[in-house]
């Protein structure tokens, strides 16, 4: 629903002020929250007054849905695409008349085009927009071709311009704004949330236009529009990142706050001008999907007792690393949000800030106007920290300021690109950074991979072959009556067999033996063999253990070790 609709409603019917108005659409605009959470958060009305108003305001009744069990004649009296991209619910029938509710009842054409399709007269119903959402995903979410009829929907009711013709920017506009692309973008963004996915990919070529979505680490296709939708959907999605729709030609980089299936999910937005349009990747970013809680990452109790003692130190250097997307800035985040107290001041240089945590001052990290993690860092020092977080150590310039932060009596997390814990030792000195340095400043490494768990509803045990066993280093009489298992594919987990991620990790303790090596330069090999003596549990050893939990493949394993 617009939310300045929603605020002149409200404005009209004497329970708010022009200023309060105002004040709570900036409010609205800030969080990307509705406008019925942004009104009841501050105590101006309860959910059910909310959706009274509205109905009030257009003449309408409201209802509660929580308790409707609809027959399926009913459902089938809207196909699943039409209801999928009106958002609209039938909820009963009276002669010729049906009764609907509308996620969004303000839009007047909703009940025009319903009328207009289904050839019978409409009654609309106000209802809360999550209940609505609810009975769609129920009854309509999981239809085959669903995607299929809103697209065919979709075609019926756009005509879209050639996007080989001139670029005429208010047409462009208009296409992007016209309510049936809004509708089809938005259910897209509903079907990413709700499938858990992680990126989203809108990516035109010559004779196609795909959508995929990266769930769990690998990405699946969806049913692909049409391929002359790639102009208005791409332009969509850059009208509410706030980009330039004009400019084609160049890299632009946004942010959408949104409230999607009634949790708040920011999306950082990236375009990349190529050969057949802008390719499109919207990271999702659920804030309510993501628990900052260091006991439920899934660590060794040895790991997890290390980390708790070393983040509390007052002085040193923990790194993570690990390829991108292994789930670095999640660790150090959980890391942060356990010392994140009152009696300790917390800044992160971050490029972007990911996730906003109360109590803790996080600056993102702008190269376009110099402000780099060097210069950040340098600024930091001033403002009286405690404990520091630079989000990627990338430069000789930053990793020296780091050590030198360490060394005066600060506790710096920080991330390196390296294959496993070791390696990061040999990164630091490949730099540029002295070996004394880097041994008298050095608390810890923390290396990690995500891999995919089984899906446990259609979880299977099966005899893995000698010459998969080979592979993992291990022979078959080692594995005594250890089970394997994997997953066969079911409706839980959309027919892969893998639901969810879960950590894999390794730590290099910085103890005396080993700052001894570093002194003397020692080789990333020499040292991880010495660490490995000294009890450290490979990547590799915390992946069979997951596997012989019955909790991975592996495949998976195989596939990050």
């Amino acid at each position: 629903m617009n939310a300045k609709q929603v605020f002149d409603i409200f404005q009209e019917q004497g329970l708010i002020d022009q200023e309060q108005g105002d004040d709570l659409l900036a409010i609205s605009g800030d969080t990307g929250k509705s406008a019925c959470e942004t009104l009841v958060d501050h105590g101006i009305v309860t959910e059910d007054q909310f959706y009274q108003v509205l109905a009030d305001s257009i003449g309408a009744d409201a209802v509660d849905l929580s308790s409707l069990e609809p027959a399926p004649d009913l459902v089938r009296s809207i196909p699943g695409g039409l209801a999928l991209l009106h958002r609209a619910f039938p909820i009963g029938q009276s002669g010729s008349t049906l009764q609907v509710a509308l996620a969004d009842p303000l839009n007047l054409q909703t009940s025009e085009d319903l009328r207009f399709a289904l050839g019978k007269e409409i009654q609309v119903f106000v209802a809360p927009e999550r209940q609505i959402e609810e009975l769609l995903r129920k009854h309509y979410g999981g239809q085959e071709g669903g995607l299929d009829e809103v697209l065919a929907q979709l075609g019926s009711e756009i005509e879209i311009t050639s996007p080989d013709g001139p670029l005429d920017v208010a047409s462009l506009e208009a296409e992007a704004n016209a309510t049936p692309i809004i509708r089809y973008v938005d259910l897209i963004l509903h079907q990413a949330i709700q499938d858990r996915a992680s990126d989203v990919h809108l990516e035109p070529f010559e004779q196609e236009f795909k959508i995929r979505y990266r769930v769990d680490g690998a990405l699946y296709e969806m049913s692909p529009p049409p391929r002359h939708l790639a102009l208005p959907v791409i332009s969509r999605v850059k009208v509410m990142a706030n980009l330039n729709i004009a400019e084609r030609r160049l890299p632009q980089d946004g942010r959408i706050q949104k409230v999607i299936n009634g949790k708040p999910v920011d999306l950082r937005v990236s375009t990349l001008p190529t050969q057949f349009g802008e390719s499109v990747v919207m990271r999702v970013l659920d804030r309510s999907a993501v628990n900052l809680d260091l006991k439920i990452l899934g660590m060794p109790p040895q790991i997890y007792n290390y980390i708790l003692e070393t983040i509390q130190k007052p002085n040193g250097i923990f790194i993570v690393t690990g390829p991108t997307g292994s789930g670095k800035t999640t660790t150090l985040y959980a890391a942060l949000n356990e010392i994140n107290t009152v009696d300790s001041k917390v800044l992160t240089a971050e490029d972007p800030v990911e996730y906003d945590i109360e109590g803790i001052i996080q600056v993102p990290v702008n190269d376009s106007i110099g402000l780099n993690f060097a210069r950040v860092l340098r600024a930091f020092l001033r403002q009286d920290p405690d404990r520091i977080m630079v989000g990627e150590t990338r430069d000789i310039e930053t990793a020296q300021i780091a050590i030198q932060a360490a060394l005066t009596g600060h506790l710096v997390f920080t991330t390196l690109h390296t294959n496993d814990a070791p390696g990061a030792v040999t990164r630091l000195m490949d730099m540029g950074v002295e070996p004394f340095l880097i041994s008298a400043a050095l608390e810890g490494v923390l290396g990690q991979r995500l891999i995919r768990k089984i899906c446990q509803n259609c979880r299977t045990p099966y005899e893995p072959s000698e010459t998969v066993l080979g592979q993992l280093g291990i022979s078959p009489h080692e594995i005594g009556d250890k089970n394997f298992y994997f997953g066969r594919g079911c409706e839980v987990c959309n027919f892969t067999g893998y639901k969810g991620r879960k950590g894999i990790y390794e730590l290099l303790h910085i103890s005396d033996p080993i700052r001894e090596m570093i002194n003397e330069r020692a080789p990333g090999v020499v040292l991880k063999q010495k660490a490995i003596e000294l009890g450290m549990t490979t990547l590799r050893e915390d992946g069979l253990r997951s596997i012989y939990e019955g909790e991975t493949t592996i495949e998976e394993v195989l596939k990050y070790t």
